[in-house]
């Protein structure tokens, strides 16, 4: 049985990896081969992406990869979702990369939520979010009328970077599914959203689905035979691909980082007034079928916590320590709501979090110890909360929360997790969304049948820990 070894490109808001997976007698061994920082930049009011460093950080990666894997096969990208490259006809960059987290958005989301907001959620099946990109690109429009002239394509970050490794401009359906601009009862685009935020539907193409291959990689030394795979381009699209599921649909997934993205697969969408309340998201699956979650905000709110404290865990011991620290407090008495936007990117997260307690009459922790302890109790209740929704609206009953990423390493949350929701929390040691992305890539080669013997495979193989639900 012949060995495959393919390059995942997965980029991240905090930090971005280039992974060399390599199948044989079917089991995935994966290498590290280049992990980098990546963060949005301010210039002048706005925040941006660096493209032209992630671009090298890319080709620095893949060139470490072909150092210790000569054959690599194929490469795939998935990156974070909503963010877009405005180019040419040639793919030269028209107009600034904008970073989702920019607050340029917020009057038309408030204009949206005063008007037209259940129409769109109708044709898009995707709730009125500040970073969605249909906002950003009414917000493009509208302040640089010009761009409509000279840009020619709008290709999502993975889209981009795929142009740059095969010179071929398409749009991959998981990644475009997360704009608010995908029709929700097809795979093409609904002219009632473009119409409504004023997009030009010429800058896109019929969305195409994960596992097509887009050529070989060019302008790469040693990588001409390396074959370009849209593997799911969102990275949460490739996370739960990753998800060794039982195949009865009665597992709930988790992809815990800096968003906590509560969700599952699904034949159908989940749509109506309550999902639109609820913000329910009906992302797509790469193979055209729908992934409803919501977004739950995540470890953003330990991270920017962790800023205002000069002393802060930087290596596993530390985090192991911390974490024994935060188990000793008491459970907090008051949870913050982590659906309350002002967490969104504040210049303060402990701040904010201090001023949310005040408001509830309730002490703010003494120290990281503490800020851990409510982070991880307050985002537990806030999957909790998720989960119930979910089950009513989708009218289905969860038996196991799965978890995969950084979150997944955190017992504090996980456990936290199963006591709020009352399910068993099933922790997977595994690079979720390198492996989905890697899955894609074999299943397109022909390495393997289907996504469900992955899984099957992935399963057996697979270390994780079950965190029982304690009574209160």
């Amino acid at each position: 049985m012949p060995s495959f070894s393919c390059a995942a490109i997965d980029l991240g808001a905090t930090s971005g990896r280039v992974i060399v997976g390599t199948w044989a007698k079917r089991q995935l061994t994966l290498t590290e081969v280049h992990r980098f920082p990546n963060q949005f930049r301010p210039l002048g009011k706005h925040e941006y992406w660096d493209i032209p460093y992630l671009w090298d950080q890319i080709r620095t990666g893949l060139n470490a990869a072909r150092a210790k894997f000569p054959k690599i096969v194929s490469v795939g990208v998935d990156t974070w979702g909503v963010d877009y490259a405005l180019v040419d006809r040639k793919g030269r960059l028209v107009y600034p990369v904008h970073a989702y987290r920019d607050g340029r958005t917020q009057a038309g989301l408030k204009r949206l939520a005063n008007k037209g907001l259940s129409q769109v959620y109708t044709a898009t099946g995707i709730p009125n979010v500040f970073y969605n990109s249909s906002l950003q690109l009414e917000e493009t429009v509208a302040s640089s009328p010009a761009i409509e002239k000279l840009a020619a394509r709008c290709l999502f970050l993975p889209d981009y970077f795929n142009f740059l490794l095969s010179g071929r401009m398409e749009n991959e359906l998981s990644i475009a599914s997360t704009t608010q601009l995908l029709d929700v009862k097809s795979t093409t685009w609904s002219k009632k959203a473009l119409a409504h935020f004023k997009v030009p539907a010429r800058w896109f193409s019929q969305p195409i689905l994960a596992g097509s291959e887009l050529g070989s990689v060019a302008g790469l030394p040693g990588f001409e035979k390396t074959k370009v795979i849209a593997v799911p381009g969102h990275d949460t699209a490739c996370a739960y691909d990753a998800m060794p599921a039982n195949a009865d649909g009665t597992d709930i997934y988790i992809s815990s980082g800096t968003w906590s993205l509560v969700g599952f697969e699904s034949d159908v969408p989940v749509l109506g007034d309550e999902a639109l309340r609820a913000r329910i998201a009906n992302e797509r699956i790469g193979d055209g079928r729908y992934r409803p979650l919501t977004n739950v905000i995540g470890l953003w709110l330990l991270e920017q916590t962790m800023r205002d404290f000069a002393t802060r865990p930087s290596n596993d011991r530390e985090w192991a320590a911390l974490i024994d620290s935060a188990e000793q407090l008491p459970a907090p008495e008051t949870l913050l709501d982590v659906a309350d936007p002002v967490f969104g990117n504040p210049p303060s997260m402990k701040a904010a979090i201090d001023a949310q307690l005040k408001k509830k009459k309730a002490k703010s922790p003494k120290d990281l110890a503490g800020y851990l302890r409510l982070i991880c109790a307050s985002l537990g209740q806030g999957h909790a909360t998720a989960i119930r929704t979910f089950e009513r609206l989708a009218d289905r009953k969860f038996q196991r929360i799965l978890i995969v990423g950084g979150g997944s390493k955190n017992r504090l949350l996980c456990q936290a997790t199963a006591d709020a929701s009352g399910l068993p929390v099933v922790s997977f040691q595994l690079e979720g969304t390198a492996v989905g992305n890697i899955a894609s890539q074999l299943i397109a080669l022909g390495a393997v049948k289907d996504l469900a013997t992955f899984r099957r495979y992935l399963g057996d193989g697979i270390t994780q820990k079950t965190f029982q639900p304690r009574s209160s």
